[in-house]
C-alpha cells in the first residue's frame, strides 16, 4: 500500500522550504561524483576510526570538521535564491579553506599542544578565519538564528565591562577568545563536536541503513494494517507511523513529509478538518524525537553533558513518550467519535498477510535495543545495528542491498550528518564563551532570582527560554544552549540532572509546532493547504501531553524511572494516562457525548489533577473524572432513547 499522494520531487521541495538540512545542492556533471565520493569517504572514515583507530580527539574532531564544514560549502548554497544547482569559485575556496584550518591541528598537533595559551599570529588567522567559518556553515545549514546568537556571545565575551549588573565581567581580549574557542577542547572541538564526531554520526548512519531496507514505507503500512480500521483511523494511522519513524529521523519536518504524504490526505478524505489532519501530522513526528531507542540527537549530548550511558537517557525517556503519543491518540480518538467519523475499509488497507511477512525488518531496531541494554557503547551499538540492517535486508530480494545501496546510505547519511555538524561546531562558540565568562551559572542564579526561588515559576521561564530559542534553531543547538543556561538553575533547585536536562530537551522540540515558528506545523500545512498558523496552534492543543510530561517528571522524576520501583512508575503512568483522557475530552469537547462548558471545565479540571502526582491531587481528580464521564455517560444514553424513540 503506502501509496504517496506527493510526488518524490515534491516532497525533496517541501522538506527543503521548511528544513533547511535537507535544501541542499543537486549537482550534476563531476562535481556530483566529487561530492558523493566526499561523503561517502566520510561515512568510511566514522567507521574505521570507530573499529580500528585510537586518536587524540585534537585529532579525530578536526578531521570529522574538515569533512563536515568542506562538504557544507560544497552542498549548501548561500543563498536561497539564484543559481544554486552549480558551486561556483566562492563556495569552492571556502570549502578548501575550511578544510585547511580544520586540518591545522592535525599539520601541527605537537606544536598548538607545546605552545597552548601562547600563539603565534598564524595560529590566531586561523582560528578567527576557522571561527567565521563555522558560524556561515552554521548559517547555511542550520539558519540564521544560531549564527547570531553565536555572534552575541562573543560580543558579550569581549564587551563584558560594558555589560549591566549581573552580567559584567572583567572582558577578553580577541587573541584569548579566539585561543579558547578553536585551541581548546571547551570550544568548537568541545563536548558537541565530540557527540557529533562519535554517537550522532553512527546512529544517522544507523537511519541511513534502516531506510535503505524500506522500514520507512513498511512502518506506514504496520501502522496501517495496526490501526486503519479503528475510529478515525488515517490519523491513529499517522500518530502510530510518526512514533516508528522517529527510530530513522531525527527531523521533525522530514518525519511530517514522509509521512504525512499519505496519511494527510487520508484524514482528509475521511472527514478531518485540513488544520486537524495537518496538526496530528506535526505533532506526531515531532514527538518522533523523544521516542527511543533513538530519539533525536540532542539525546546523545545529553548522555555527554551529564556523563551517563545513553542507554540511562533512552531508559529514561520511555514512559514520558508513551505519554506524549497516547495524549495525542485520545483526542485524536474524540474528534473523530465528534465527528463520526469511521475507519478505513479492508479495501483501502494493505494485505496483512504480506505485512506480517516482512516483520523481520524490525529486527535491527530489537538488535540494537539488545546491545545496549547490554552495556555495550553507543558507538559499537550502532555499528551493529548498521551490520544488522544489511544482514537482515539480505533475508528477501526486494530489501537486498548491494554494493550501490550500501555506498548510497554511506551518502545519505553522511549528508544528513552535515547539519549536525554545522550546528555542535557553532553552539560549541557558544559553549566556550559560557565557560570563559561563567554565564552560565550568572544566568542560572538570575533564573532563580527572577523566579523568587518559586520552582514552578523557574521551570516556567525555562520553558519559555527554550521555546523562544527554538524558533528556527534546530533541537540540537538549543539544547545545548537551555541545558548550558537554564538547566543548572533546574540542578540549583534540586532537580535530577536527567530531569532537568530532559526538560529542556523536550521543550526544545515541541518548539517545531509552537506558532509564531512552527516548521513541522508549517510543513504539515504545506501538504493539507491548511492555515499555517492556525495548524501550529492546533498541533499545540494536540499536543498537551508534551507540555505536561516536563512538569510531571521534574516533580516526580519516578515518570523517569529514577529512584522508584516498575510499580511506583507505572502507577503515575496510569493516572497521568487517566488525566489526559479528562484534558483530552475537555479540549476536544467530546466524550461519550458532546459536552457544555461546565462538563468541559470539570474534564480539564480533574485529568489536570491525576496528571499532577500526589495523592490529594490523584483522589480530586478520580472524583472529577468520575463526575465528568458520568455526566457525559448519562447524557449520551439520554440522547440514545431520544432517538430510538
Amino acid at each position: 500500500m503506502s501509496q504517496q499522494n506527493m510526488n518524490q520531487q515534491e516532497m525533496e521541495e517541501l522538506i527543503a522550504k521548511y528544513d533547511k538540512e535537507s535544501a541542499f545542492r543537486q549537482l550534476s556533471g563531476a562535481m556530483k561524483w566529487v561530492s558523493y565520493g566526499l561523503l561517502v569517504l566520510f561515512s568510511v572514515y566514522q567507521l574505521v576510526s570507530t573499529l580500528f583507530l585510537t586518536l587524540p580527539p585534537q585529532i579525530h574532531r578536526p578531521i570529522h570538521l574538515a569533512f563536515g564544514l568542506g562538504l557544507v560549502f560544497l552542498l549548501f548554497p548561500g543563498r536561497a535564491k539564484g543559481n544554486n544547482d552549480k558551486i561556483g569559485i566562492a563556495n569552492t575556496i571556502m570549502s578548501i579553506l575550511a578544510v585547511l584550518v580544520s586540518l591545522y591541528w592535525v599539520f601541527d598537533y605537537e606544536g598548538l599542544v607545546m605552545r597552548t595559551g601562547n600563539y603565534t599570529t598564524l595560529d590566531l588567522v586561523v582560528g578567527g578565519v576557522a571561527i567565521l567559518l563555522v558560524m556561515e556553515a552554521a548559517r547555511r545549514v542550520v539558519g540564521l538564528p544560531i549564527a547570531i546568537i553565536a555572534i552575541i556571545f562573543l560580543l558579550y565575551t569581549y564587551f563584558g565591562p560594558y555589560m549591566p549588573g549581573f552580567l559584567e565581567h572583567r572582558g577578553v581580549n580577541v587573541s584569548r577568545i579566539i585561543g579558547h574557542t578553536y585551541f581548546t577542547l571547551e570550544g568548537i572541538l568541545g563536548s558537541p563536536i565530540a557527540v557529533s564526531s562519535t554517537f550522532i554520526f553512527l546512529f544517522i548512519l544507523f537511519g541511513a541503513f534502516l531506510e535503505k531496507t524500506g522500514v520507512g514505507d513498511y512502518f506506514n503500512d504496520l501502522s496501517l494494517v495496526i490501526a486503519g480500521r479503528r475510529i478515525g483511523g488515517p490519523a491513529k494511522v499517522a500518530v502510530f507511523s510518526s512514533a516508528l519513524q522517529g527510530t530513522i529521523s531525527g527531523s521533525s519536518v522530514a518525519n511530517v513529509v514522509t509521512s504525512g504524504a499519505f496519511t494527510i490526505p487520508m484524514m482528509k478524505r475521511l472527514g478531518y478538518r485540513p488544520e486537524f489532519a495537518a496538526a496530528v501530522e506535526a505533532s506526531s513526528s515531532t514527538g518522533g524525537q523523544i521516542m527511543p531507542p533513538i530519539m533525536g540527537a540532542a539525546a546523545f549530548l545529553m548522555a555527554e553533558f551529564i556523563g551517563v550511558p545513553y542507554f540511562e537517557i533512552a531508559k529514561a525517556a520511555i514512559l514520558p513518550a508513551i505519554l506524549f503519543f497516547v495524549g495525542i491518540w485520545i483526542m485524536t480518538h474524540f474528534e473523530a467519535k465528534r465527528l463520526g467519523l469511521r475507519g478505513l475499509t479492508q479495501e483501502e488497507l494493505p494485505d496483512k498477510k504480506e505485512v506480517l511477512k516482512k516483520i523481520y525488518l524490525l529486527l535491527p531496531i530489537f538488535i540494537i535495543i539488545g546491545v545496549l541494554s547490554m552495556g555495550y557503547s553507543a558507538e559499537r551499538s550502532a555499528v551493529i545495528g548498521i551490520i544488522s540492517c544489511v544482514i537482515v535486508g539480505a533475508f528477501r530480494k526486494e530489501t537486498r542491498m548491494g554494493l550501490r545501496d550500501i555506498l548510497d546510505a554511506f551518502a545519505a547519511g553522511a549528508r544528513t550528518a552535515l547539519g549536525v555538524v554545522a550546528a555542535t561546531a557553532c553552539a560549541g562558540i557558544i559553549v566556550g564563551t559560557v565557560t570563559l565568562t561563567g554565564i552560565g551559572l550568572k544566568l542560572a542564579n538570575g533564573l532563580l532570582d527572577m523566579a523568587g526561588g518559586v520552582p514552578i515559576l523557574a521551570l516556567f521561564f525555562t520553558m519559555i527560554a527554550s521555546l523562544i530559542l527554538g524558533m528556527g534553531t534546530p533541537t540540537t543547538a538549543n539544547y545545548i544552549i537551555t541545558s548550558t543556561i537554564a538547566a543548572p538553575a533546574l540542578v540549583l533547585m534540586g532537580v535530577p540532572d536527567i530531569a532537568a536536562h530532559m526538560f529542556t530537551f523536550y521543550f526544545g522540540i515541541v518548539a517545531d509546532i509552537t506558532p509564531p515558528v512552527a516548521l513541522a506545523a508549517f510543513a504539515a500545512s504545506g501538504i493539507a493547504k491548511s492555515k499555517p498558523i492556525q495548524t501550529g496552534v492546533e498541533s499545540t492543543r494536540l499536543s498537551i501531553a508534551a507540555f505536561m510530561a516536563p512538569y510531571i517528571f521534574v516533580l516526580s522524576p519516578q515518570l523517569l524511572l529514577i529512584d522508584t520501583t516498575w510499580y511506583g512508575a507505572l502507577w503515575i503512568m496510569f493516572t497521568s494516562t487517566l488525566g489526559m483522557i479528562g484534558v483530552g475530552a475537555g479540549l476536544i469537547g467530546f466524550w461519550m457525548a458532546k459536552m457544555n462548558w461546565l462538563e468541559r471545565i470539570i474534564a480539564l479540571a480533574g485529568g489536570v489533577c491525576c496528571v499532577v502526582p500526589g495523592f490529594t491531587t490523584d483522589l480530586i481528580g478520580f472524583v472529577l473524572m468520575a463526575l465528568g464521564f458520568g455526566f457525559s455517560l448519562y447524557k449520551a444514553r439520554t440522547q440514545k432513547q431520544l432517538q430510538a424513540s
